[in-house]
């Protein structure tokens, strides 16, 4: 019997992208408007279980504009 692999539900760097503004929406900033990226990476990584690669998959694809 094959099993196959459950979808990512952050493999959408559009969904990626998505999760990490509401993440960054909670944050409180610190300085001129500016928020220590750990405070988002941390809870997409570890509590959202987001990996490395949909994480970094998202400021490409937002910063092209696809």
């Amino acid at each position: 019997m094959i099993k196959y692999a459950d979808t990512r539900p952050y493999a959408d760097p559009e969904a990626a992208a998505r999760k990490l503004m509401e993440i960054a929406n909670t944050v409180e900033a610190v300085q001129d408007g500016r928020i220590h990226i750990e405070k988002i990476n941390g809870p997409f990584l570890f509590k959202e279980g987001g990996t490395p690669a949909e994480y970094n998959a998202c400021p490409v694809h937002s910063a092209h504009g696809e």
